[in-house]
């Protein structure tokens, strides 16, 4: 591995000048644009295949087209991204997400855009989203070092977070504005900025082709050191945990804002906001104040807390009555759980995996990642069947109860 200039100086630089990294600065703007751009397309998706279906079912599923690659191909996209120069893959990935929203705008502008466009679009960027993990963080770690890992995955991961309550917002009002192609050219924009910071990455990874060994007995190799090693099968498995019984339940938030809280619209969308301010709040937190020796607690911490509040956001209203802002504290807090638990998932697996291995096994979290749309599946199953606020209670507290069930493995991770 050789660094940018800039980062091969001497001593490491201060958590607090982590900007002052070049690289870091050009990665960190390259996943700020890709969050920004995912939520305000998911956004003007939603809506446009609702106007011209009806189906909630139908807009369900273009989302979950979104994470299908993430369980599909997180696993050989990790391998593979091992015998790639890494900065090139990020400028192959930035490139074909400006060209797919690109295309969709054009699409959108002649009038010829159909439902079945937008899922291709979105499984497309779905691929590309399942890479970040074994490239663009990968190289975060290989810029900053191993000791800022955490602190570089807090502000990548409030990136995301933030964007989760400007994506929206923009998405809308371009949306009513100037209709769907605008929103898609507005990514495409986006995009651009991201793969011009891409180009300007001064970081080259050594890709580990020289060997003859191919992908898959590389997914093999990282399968097998994952089981032999306590510490790293603890994280994937507290992974999978909360991307099946955790991250769903923010689906619900709309149906319990409306049916529970007697929220109108604008309400709702105030109180969907209010996760996304506590999970960028939690993780600027994370950013500055956190310490190694902590990382193991605020990630099981995180996904405690996270379960807990949602139990709290989903039963409140049964207990107290419709009172918003009551609901709105939960959330809050939901929101901060969820930033633990999401920054200190990457970074525990970068630091605890050997060099040689970290790209397949970041692609083995995308894959625990990708577990999401099963989540997804039962808590709309036990909806139909029980009820939104029931079964919203009922996911969470199992999540809690799995947690304690594969306490031998996560304990490990300490």
């Amino acid at each position: 591995m050789t660094s940018s200039p800039s980062a091969a100086d001497g001593a490491p630089a201060p958590r607090s000048h982590l900007f002052a990294i070049p690289d870091f600065r050009r990665l960190w703007l390259a996943g700020l644009t890709s969050f920004v751009v995912r939520w305000l397309e998911m956004l003007a998706v939603g809506v446009f295949a609702y106007q011209a279906t009806g189906s909630a079912f139908l807009v369900a599923m273009l989302t979950m087209l979104r994470l299908l690659p993430m369980g599909l191909f997180g696993a050989p996209l990790g391998a593979f991204a091992e015998r790639m120069e890494r900065r090139s893959a990020l400028i192959v990935i930035m490139a074909s997400m400006m060209a797919t929203s690109a295309a969709i705008a054009v699409l959108a502008g002649l009038d010829r855009l159909e439902v079945w466009h937008l899922a291709v679009a979105g499984f497309l960027n779905g691929l590309c989203w399942a890479a970040d993990n074994p490239v663009r963080r990968m190289m975060i770690g290989d810029a900053v070092g191993p000791e800022r890992m955490g602190p570089a995955m807090s502000l990548d991961v409030g990136a995301n977070n933030a964007s989760r309550m400007l994506g929206p917002t923009v998405g809308g009002l371009i949306l009513a504005t100037l209709g769907i192609a605008g929103v898609f050219w507005l990514g495409a924009a986006l995009y651009a900025v991201g793969l011009v910071a891409s180009l300007r990455i001064g970081t080259r990874s050594r890709p580990a082709a020289a060997d003859a060994v191919s992908v898959l007995t590389r997914m093999r190799e990282g399968l097998a050191w994952v089981r032999g090693d306590r510490r790293m099968t603890g994280v994937l498995l507290v992974t999978v945990i909360f991307n099946v019984f955790g991250w769903p339940s923010t689906s619900m938030i709309p149906v319990l804002g409306k049916d529970e809280l007697l929220l109108g619209p604008e309400g709702v969308g105030l109180l969907a906001g209010v996760d996304g301010v506590g999970a960028f709040v939690g993780a600027l937190v994370i950013a500055w104040l956190t310490r190694p020796e902590w990382y193991a607690r605020i990630y099981l911490g995180g996904i405690s807390l996270y379960l807990a509040s949602m139990i709290a956001f989903a039963a409140l209203p049964a207990i107290a009555g419709p009172v918003p802002e009551l609901a709105a504290a939960a959330l809050l807090t939901c929101g901060i759980g969820g930033a633990g638990f999401s920054v200190m998932q990457a970074t525990l697996v970068y630091l605890h995996s050997p060099a040689e291995m970290r790209g397949r096994l970041l692609g083995l979290l995308s894959v625990c990642i990708g577990v999401g749309p099963i989540g997804f599946f039962y808590l709309g199953f036990m909806a139909e069947a029980f009820g939104a606020q029931a079964a919203t209670v009922a996911l969470a507290a199992q999540g809690l109860a799995a947690l304690a069930l594969t306490a031998r493995w996560w304990r490990a991770v300490f």
